[in-house]
């Protein structure tokens, strides 16, 4: 997911895409602990997603508008 297309998503959208990508996460992290994670690099792109969405979530935050 790039920060462009991050960026043009509403305040609501946002807490739902980071409620299901840390929810992602979490049952990655699961699979790996039980040795059948197919694909290691896919939590890393998560969590990188997850900065992202955060980073908006603060920058509108800072600077006052509507994500």
């Amino acid at each position: 997911m790039k920060a462009s297309e991050i960026r043009k998503m509403s305040a609501e959208e946002l807490d739902a895409k980071l409620l299901e990508l840390k929810d992602e996460l979490f049952k990655l992290r699961f699979q790996q602990a039980i040795n059948q994670l197919e694909n290691p690099t896919r939590i890393s792109a998560v969590k990188k997603d997850i900065a992202r969405i955060l980073t908006v979530q603060r920058d509108a935050e800072l600077h006052g508008t509507d994500a």
